[in-house]
């Protein structure tokens, strides 16, 4: 998996991103430089190669090359799907691999959508960096709508091309020829995919190729991926097993400016299986011969870090927010004259607060590396595989052509997988001991080193006229997010800093609400609350929908008005969206919101995609009870819709989670919570009764991954003031206003 294979380069990406810094016009002229780039998928036995995305076997299967890495959200089986339907495929022999690191799989649209708010600038030409920096990146809610075309082309090219072969033997025109059920037909004939497989991965496509919708598309065919899960035969990051190979545990210092400064060495050393102990500057390993061994030396080892200036603290996150938002901010979004509209009118005010949240996945941070004549073979669960190759790369001052990136299914990221921390130390550990080494970090471990969803505070203005919002002016202090995953995601720090500056539109998506109001503005005030932060399920918008749909609902009790007939008042622009919000009312059984009905309402637009969530929720000894979620979207044209209904059900369960817990509080830079339980999340008691509905549609796809987190937090919000008389303000709910 080497980028190397895939390019014609003459100049280097290093030469021309480090000399003389990066300026916007050497970016464009970068990315109109010309360069060619060569398909490196690899061809098993009876394989034959159809471009970067499919191979046919002379056996029948049909083999698509996936760019997506596998979370659990079934890209595995949705984007094999698409070239199924398009290819005339019979979905029996459909197989599925990762595909290989090369620019032609580039995550172009996550990149555009990343630059459009951290780089607006060179937004126009996001989408070939993209391509030139191989950004192959499994997130946004993009896989589906990214990689619909670019598969569906592939697909209709090796239709083509197993048309024309079939044609010539029956002397008729290929045009006349079509494909089902892995065969291809002309009135009553048909010859199989596998008998032309050889002959047809020589033939040339047309420039203009017949796209077409076949049967596939809208089934709820099973999932790729679920019978080696049931049988336990998929193998993670932590199933990969090696000659030779032996077993590292980690401990690294506060979040902070820190040092390893020693421990207990005569005691970790009586722990039997202990090979070494290996230092650096900021953490310690114990390798060893068995994994229960590597952590037992580090609980024996006691390590000790020195520190400097202030570390993280809860109190120290809360005012470095609050003297950011008394401060000088962006203005990321402004509509109409809100100074007019503010002018000598009642406005209401409301301040919320979110803290910062762990991923909380199931798997751990975890990589096995291999060190062998030069080349170094890395198996992780990244999301971003290229950015982890650059910053292991960088981290280890090594040609990144010389290292192997094996990208493996994910249990369950939720976004953590874009950081390579795991994989760097990895790589050093088998540099350094001649010999494959996996690292697996422990779970508290992984809690206190997470790369967090950012905290925010935000105070929200808004002025009532005619029975709807006529101004609205919402201020959020939050860290520059977007430049914290454009630094993890570009190929070295000087293009990072050339390419972001002043506000951040990505710390604040989400915050232009959809409703139609006139006058309204969106400031960024910027805030370094010293903390590490990464890509998380949904990113700004799990925040800036609960300050919103919470605000609106606010708005609406000063107006004397229900909250449902407050926003349907507001979605007159927004059909798709108002339609959502009246089929969940209706579905949900909407009671008004009135005191004592605990019920709550909140909507949510992104990437294309609508839905509003009703919850019912109640307090009960002292604790926030949810009973029921009942969610209705929108989410396009749907390739596989039981798929989605799943993305939806799981976004609701990781907003309840969100919601309630996955704050692990901050005290002298390390968190309070060290294990699981220590989390508030939801457990299978506490999960509520689910409802889902999907409407049917003719739009282009829209994102469904991360679609349904957002909107859970301001339905109980909204549904615990209707259950309490009280206002909740804050993530985590528990504390009223």
């Amino acid at each position: 998996m080497r980028a190397s294979d895939a390019t014609d380069v003459s100049i280097t990406r290093r030469r021309l991103l480090v000399t003389g810094g990066l300026g916007v016009g050497l970016v464009v002229a970068w990315t109109v430089w010309p360069r060619t780039y060569s398909v490196n998928l690899t061809a098993g036995p009876g394989e034959h190669i159809y471009g970067p995305y499919l191979k046919i076997a002379e056996d029948g299967r049909v083999i698509v090359a996936v760019p997506q890495v596998e979370t659990g959200q079934g890209v595995y089986t949705t984007l094999p799907q698409i070239v199924a339907d398009e290819l005339g495929a019979d979905w029996r022999t459909v197989a599925v691999e990762a595909a290989p690191i090369n620019p032609l799989y580039a995550n172009r649209l996550f990149m555009t959508e990343l630059a459009e708010g951290v780089a607006p600038k060179l937004a126009g030409v996001a989408d070939t960096f993209a391509t030139r920096t191989a950004a192959m990146v499994t997130g946004g809610s993009t896989s589906v709508r990214m990689y619909e075309e670019p598969l569906r082309e592939a697909a209709a090219a090796a239709r083509v091309r197993l048309c024309k072969v079939a044609s010539r033997r029956w002397d008729v025109e290929w045009e006349e020829c079509g494909t089902q059920d892995g065969f291809v037909e002309h009135e009553g004939k048909r010859l199989r995919f596998a008998d032309l497989a050889a002959a047809a991965a020589d033939e040339d496509a047309p420039d203009q190729l017949p796209l077409r919708m076949g049967k596939l598309a809208g089934q709820s065919l099973p999932r790729l991926d679920t019978p080696s899960k049931l049988d336990g035969s998929v193998d993670f990051a932590a199933d990969v097993r090696l000659p030779n190979m032996v077993y590292a545990a980690m401990r690294q210092g506060p979040v902070g400016v820190h040092r390893y400064a020693g421990g207990d060495v005569a005691a970790a050393r009586q722990v039997r299986g202990l090979m070494q102990l290996v230092s650096t500057r900021e953490w310690v390993a114990a390798v060893a011969n068995n994994s229960w061994a590597a952590e037992r030396a580090l609980e024996l080892l006691r390590p000790r870090f020195e520190t400097k200036g202030a570390l993280a603290d809860d109190r120290l996150i809360a005012t470095a927010l609050d003297e950011a938002l008394d401060g000088d901010g962006t203005r990321v979004v402004a509509r109409g004259d809100l100074s007019a509209s503010f002018k000598d009118a009642t406005v209401f005010t409301a301040d919320y607060r979110v803290a910062p949240v762990l991923h909380a996945a199931l798997e751990p941070m975890t990589a096995t590396a291999s060190w062998s004549d030069g080349l170094l073979s890395l198996w992780l669960p990244t999301i971003a595989p290229e950015a982890a190759r650059q910053a292991v790369a960088r981290s280890l001052q090594f040609d990144a052509g010389n290292i192997v990136i094996h990208p493996m299914q994910i249990g369950g990221g939720f976004g953590r997988g874009m950081s390579a921390e795991a994989a760097i130390q990895a790589g050093h550990l088998s540099r350094q001991l001649k010999r494959p080494v996996q690292l697996f970090w422990s779970r508290a471990e992984a809690i206190v080193q997470g790369r967090f969803r950012p905290p925010a505070h935000a105070r929200m203005t808004g002025r009532l006229a005619g029975g709807r919002v006529a101004g609205l002016l919402v201020k959020i202090a939050a860290p520059a997010y977007g430049a914290a995953i454009a630094r993890t995601l570009l190929p070295n720090e000087a293009a990072a800093r050339s390419l972001i500056g002043g506000g951040d539109g990505f710390a604040v998506a989400g915050a232009e609400t959809p409703y139609g109001i006139d006058d309204l503005a969106v400031d960024h005030h910027a805030a370094d609350p010293k903390l590490p932060l990464g890509y998380w399920r949904s990113g700004a918008r799990s925040y800036t929908c609960f300050f919103t749909e919470s605000f609106i609902d606010e708005l609406a009790g000063f107006g004397g008005t229900d909250p449902f007939s407050f926003r349907m008042a507001m979605l007159g622009k927004q059909p798709r969206l108002a339609r959502c919000l009246s089929t969940v009312a209706a579905l949900g059984g909407w009671q008004g919101g009135q005191a004592g009905t605990g019920q709550g309402l909140a909507a949510h637009a992104a990437h294309g995609s609508f839905i509003a969530v009703l919850a019912d929720a109640r307090e009960e000894g002292g604790r926030v009870r949810c009973d029921r979620l009942v969610a209705v979207a929108d989410v396009g044209r749907a390739i596989n819709p039981d798929i989605v209904r799943q993305q939806i059900e799981g976004g609701l369960i990781f907003g309840l989670a969100a919601a309630t817990g996955c704050a692990p509080g901050f005290d002298h830079g390390l968190t309070r919570a060290r294990r699981m339980a220590d989390l508030n999340l939801p457990r299978l008691a506490d999960a509520p009764e689910i409802s889902v509905e999907l409407l049917q549609s003719n739009d282009e796809p829209g994102g469904a991954s991360e679609l349904a987190v957002p909107p859970v937090a301001p339905a109980l919000a909204n549904a615990l003031f209707a259950a309490t008389g009280r206002r909740y303000r804050q993530l985590p709910l528990g504390n009223a206003s």
